[in-house]
């Protein structure tokens, strides 16, 4: 039977284009645009978004599939995130059904229903309410149990944190208490909550805030530029207050999921009340039941990393994304977008405000401001008494260096210590040394799958890459001539942390790297640790750069970064500046003085010289007219199309033939195709076409034009391609 009704279909595939099934009788009333579908796609079903419902095919009616079934009995997308998506969709070159896709939560994709998800609780029977402490003198345990489920119900998961499994199904034997299911929405903590005195702004402050929400209800970009320690959370929460008191709701983008505790801990002293959390570290049905309260207005307040931007709101009144220069907003495999940019056109889109804040600007996001695309706020003086950490250089050439540090530092480390601070010293180098080597023929340990060295962790005995997660023992002898003595080359966290043990035996130290901090509520345990002075040396990498507040840290020392003064990336410089900026700024933040250093051997290098000399904000403004002079964004855009096969012939002639498809046009430069700065990985060689234009217009429209000839070249399917637009990772 010939369908009456069309759906267009987006699905999670890579081809970018919409697929055309015809909808049953039964489903014609209910089918609508944002819904999900089961469709066979191929040998394969698929879920899939409704699009478009119309009466009419350009294919043949009769031969046209029929969607299988309609998953949901409402739109998942409203009209707002279907424009978005949309966007999203044409300006990353992305096809729709995967950009949509990835605004789902997992158990979405999957196909499960969109329901609030049934929690269990426990709660006291009748029997149960009458049990007596004398009752049950030789199970007090028990006892503690009933007592708490006296006051009110309870999640079975949180009383288990709490009560053995053992002690849980004993009571449930007794007939004393029974398990119950219900929607897990928390009641309101307004009842007993108190609010946190809050803060007098100063007037650098208080003209932020007065900025910012005169602009409630219509579109504003603010960039927040502020020092370290300057209280731009201060700013945030102001703003805040104001949108709730309009019964509105706010999203906070954070960029890593260990600024997220210490935030949600401040936001709810303040406002006591709910916060969503979205982040890597939360389990399917969290997420699920967040991205749900938050579409209902259940939540004012959503907190979470780059993908928590998709999450639809019932009335979204601001934007907040702090740090903004961080890269971590960049997603660099699939749908590679940039969680900043989206923030922007939401915020145009929905015609509220927006708040950039960070230490030290992207030179995109400061160049805007610098043009008045978006309004420059500023905070040049530390908050309260707090003062900035004075910098310094500290040459080590031709200087013995013991686990790093020279004779020197160790000594102003030990000063700092015996004065009752805390000291912090950052390496950008998790695990014990960056490479094995051996002494008799200089052997290196290198992995096979992307020819660059394994990196040894002796706590773990194990050799592993951090390009392509490849592991294996640590060998017992050399390879290619046979000899044992195996040693580490260059240094990392486990090495250094293993020195100051040595150096300072009276000082109790912590590492806090990706590897120290994997597990569930680690890395806020180790913070409160530090707060408590359990631990008085502080060793990290970049976790520890990010926004934290150590008011005991009077020390901060710099190891090992000389390597990006030198880097093939245009950006590694400013990231240099970002990273030394923001460590610094860990130093001296309550009514301590502090100091950074950090140990070089090109102390007289002109990046570093005018940031020790003159700060970031003078280092990255001449940083803009140098990109200027060389056609660099922000001044030029580019897109990248990248190509990796395990054949380096086959991507470099598939980009070859595809830069013969780009007329030569003025104001489109190409560049490649040219191997990437790391040539090989996961056992594929990765090749790379750079387009780019001083038109943002005009390099959109090749390269849609260009994705569209790609598709149907029989070099594709050789490859693996992909358009990353707006690069930032040229590795």
């Amino acid at each position: 039977m010939t369908p009456k009704l069309i759906v267009s279909v987006a699905l999670p595939v890579p081809l970018r284009r919409l697929f055309d099934y015809g909808v049953a009788q039964e489903h014609e009333q209910a089918i609508r645009k944002g819904m999900r579908v089961w469709v066979s796609f191929g040998r394969r079903k698929l879920v899939g978004i409704v699009w478009e419902v119309k009466t009419h095919s350009d294919y043949d009616l009769n031969k046209i599939k029929l969607i299988e079934s309609v998953i949901d009995d409402a739109p998942i997308f409203e009209p707002d995130i279907q424009k978005l998506m949309f966007w999203v969709s044409q300006y990353y070159q992305h096809s729709l059904g995967e950009s949509l896709a990835a605004a789902m939560p997992a158990k979405l994709r999957k196909g499960e229903p969109n329901l609030a998800p049934k929690v269990k609780f426990l709660r006291l029977t009748e029997q149960g309410h009458a049990v007596e402490e004398s009752d049950v003198k030789r199970a007090p345990k028990q006892w503690l149990l009933i007592k708490e489920l006296k006051e009110q119900s309870a999640k079975r998961s949180a009383l288990s944190e709490h009560f053995s499994s053992a002690i849980i199904k004993a009571v449930e034997a007794k007939g004393w208490v029974e398990e119950f299911e219900c929607d897990d929405s928390p009641v309101s903590k307004f009842s007993d909550w108190e609010p946190e005195t809050k803060p007098k702004a100063n007037v650098e402050q208080s003209l932020a805030i007065t900025a910012i929400t005169s602009s409630i209800g219509e579109f504003a970009c603010f960039l927040l530029e502020g020092i370290t320690g300057s209280g731009k959370t201060e700013v945030y929460l102001n703003a805040i207050q104001s949108v709730l008191a309009k019964q509105e709701q706010v999203l906070i983008l954070v960029p890593e999921i260990g600024l997220t505790p210490q935030m949600v801990s401040r936001f709810e002293k303040r406002f006591g009340q709910d916060i969503g959390l979205l982040h890597s570290g939360i389990n399917d049905t969290i997420r699920l039941n967040v991205w749900q309260r938050a579409k209902k207005g259940e939540l004012s307040l959503v907190i979470g990393t780059r993908s928590a931007i998709f999450t639809p709101f019932k009335q979204l009144g601001m934007i907040i994304v702090d740090e903004e220069h961080d890269n971590s907003y960049k997603q660099q495999d699939g749908l590679r977008y940039h969680a900043r940019d989206i923030a922007v056109m939401r915020a145009r889109n929905n015609q509220i405000p927006m708040v950039l804040g960070s230490a030290t600007p992207s030179l995109q996001t400061l160049q805007n401001a610098l043009q008045g695309k978006y309004r420059h706020l500023q905070l040049r003086e530390r908050a309260g008494v707090a003062r900035k950490a004075k910098y310094n250089l500290h040459d080590i050439r031709g200087q013995q260096l013991t686990f790093g540090l020279s004779t020197g530092m160790i000594t102003r480390i030990k000063q700092h210590l015996d004065a009752g601070n805390q000291v912090m010293i950052f390496i950008n180098r998790r695990g014990y040394a960056p490479a094995l080597v051996c002494q008799q023929c200089g052997w290196v340990a290198e992995c096979p799958r992307c020819t660059r060295s394994f990196t040894l962790h002796r706590v773990q005995r194990k050799l592993h890459c951090h390009h392509c997660d490849n592991i294996k023992p640590v060998p017992q002898q050399c390879s290619d001539c046979g000899h044992q003595e195996l040693s580490p080359l260059g240094q990392g966290t486990e090495q250094l942390q293993e020195g100051l043990t040595q150096l300072f035996p009276g000082y109790q130290n912590v590492r806090i790297d990706s590897d120290s901090a994997r597990g569930k509520d680690k890395l806020n345990a180790m913070f409160e640790q530090i707060h408590k002075n359990e631990f008085q040396l502080l060793v990290g990498t970049q976790i520890l750069a990010k926004g934290h507040h150590f008011p005991r840290v009077t020390l901060v020392v710099l190891l090992d970064v000389d390597g990006a003064l030198f880097s093939a990336d245009f950006r590694a410089t400013e990231h240099l500046a970002q990273l030394i900026t923001q460590v610094a700024g860990r130093a001296g933040r309550a009514d301590r003085e502090g100091e950074m250093w950090l140990q070089t051997y090109h102390p007289d290098h002109p990046m570093l010289q005018d940031l020790i000399n003159n700060g970031y904000g003078h280092f990255s403004r001449l940083a803009l007219e140098e990109r200027k002079h060389a056609e660099l964004p922000p001044f030029h855009f580019q897109v990248l199309l990248r190509a990796q096969s395990t054949n380096a012939s086959v991507a470099s002639n598939f980009l070859m033939a595809a830069r013969r498809l780009l007329p030569q046009q003025e104001g489109l430069s190409v560049i490649g195709p040219l191997p990437a700065l790391m040539e090989k990985r996961q056992g594929q060689f990765r090749m790379q076409l750079i387009l780019q234009s001083r038109s943002r217009q005009l390099l959109q429209q090749r390269v849609a034009t260009l994705v569209t000839q790609i598709e149907s070249m029989p070099e594709a399917s050789k490859v693996r391609w992909s358009v990353d637009v707006d690069p930032q990772d040229f590795s």
